[in-house]
């Protein structure tokens, strides 16, 4: 069973759709390095818990 998302999740993935409409937010996350992220879904990933901007 899905647990519905916090008012502050539900923002966080509507400004990343937002941001990010058409790209993968591995090219624009700090932690886009084998080394660094362990996703599966990366180096595509549409939608991420770790997704942090680089500075």
């Amino acid at each position: 069973m899905k647990q519905a998302l916090s008012w502050s999740g539900r923002l966080r993935q509507w400004w990343l759709r937002f941001r990010c409409p058409s790209e993968f937010l591995c090219d624009h996350c700090k932690y886009d390095h084998p080394s660094a992220c362990s996703r599966p879904q990366r180096p595509n990933a549409v939608k991420c818990p770790d997704y942090r901007p680089r500075a």
